[in-house]
């Protein structure tokens, strides 16, 4: 009997602005990594944190069809608030800076 192959959900991001965009978990992966290296973690617990983040973030985005950017900004921040309250910090702050 061959196996059903079944079709990836795409959940989309409401951005600040209105427009959506396809979630891409690499992008969220990248933001707590360097969150991380920011508040002088090593790279191998700064891995580690963004692959335990992104996996919470999965469990919670799953059931979603889009959510905002705010809200993935919150849920991500009170994850990696978890691991490292500085590198938490860093995460939420960067996007006023940029």
């Amino acid at each position: 009997m061959a196996k059903k192959k079944t079709a990836k959900k795409e959940i989309h991001v409401v951005k600040r602005h209105g427009h959506r965009e396809k979630f891409d978990e690499r992008k969220a992966y990248a933001s707590v990594y360097a969150a991380c290296l920011a508040a002088h973690q090593t790279e191998l617990t700064a891995e580690k944190a963004a692959a335990e983040v992104c996996k919470d973030l999965r469990k919670w985005i799953d059931d979603r069809k889009a959510v905002t950017s705010h809200q993935l900004h919150r849920q991500i921040t009170g994850y990696l608030k978890k691991h490292d309250r500085n590198a938490s910090f860093m995460y939420e702050t960067h996007r006023d800076v940029s």
